[in-house]
């Protein structure tokens, strides 16, 4: 680590007090991250798709299968064999693309080591069967917006001034609804 330049006394003090409110926002900074990481994702969208039961019920049933498929040079651990048994269960659900609407879905999935790499392209606003680990990946793409907004800051020796707090959202990119039909289990609980 580099040593600190020699300054005036006057000059150090300003440059302390700099140092202090520099420390104390990252920490503020921190403590909002930290905070916002426990919270739930609250995705409060409006479905793309409604589906009425009789509808469904004429619908055409699509089953997925994987467009391309990398096998895999570990070895599945038989401890996980009752988690995969669950996640590889076929279930009912209909796919929604909030960044691009109406565009099909393309993603690989692996949820377990030893498993292949398998590329998947599902139709959006539609219903179809799919594995459960493939509708849990499609539900838990989102990412976190952070935003500023000036507001007065408290910084420790009673000094105000007027800061940078860091604000956030959340926002799906993706989503995957169950069916509401006496066919789909969906998502572990």
């Amino acid at each position: 680590m580099a040593r600190k330049p020699r300054i005036k006394s006057e000059s150090q003090k300003q440059l302390e007090n700099v140092e202090k409110q520099l420390d104390s926002f990252t920490e503020q900074v921190k403590e909002a991250v930290s905070e916002r990481s426990l919270k739930p994702v609250n995705m409060d969208y409006e479905p793309q798709t409604k589906i009425a039961q009789a509808d469904l019920a004429k619908k055409k049933e699509i089953y997925l299968k994987p467009i391309r498929s990398i096998s895999s040079k570990e070895k599945f651990n038989e401890k996980f064999r009752a988690a995969y048994d669950f996640a590889k269960q076929h279930v009912q659900f209909i796919a929604e693309n909030h960044e691009i609407i109406g565009e099909s879905i393309e993603l690989w999935t692996k949820p377990f080591a030893g498993m292949p790499a398998e590329e998947w392209k599902v139709p959006v606003n539609t219903p179809v069967f799919g594995p459960r680990y493939l509708a849990e990946q499609i539900a838990r793409k989102y990412y976190k917006r952070l935003k500023t907004e000036d507001r007065p800051v408290t910084v420790e020796g009673g000094i105000t001034y007027t800061g940078q707090l860091v604000i956030d959202t959340t926002i799906p990119r993706l989503d995957a609804r169950p069916v509401q039909s006496h066919k789909s289990v969906f998502f572990a609980a």
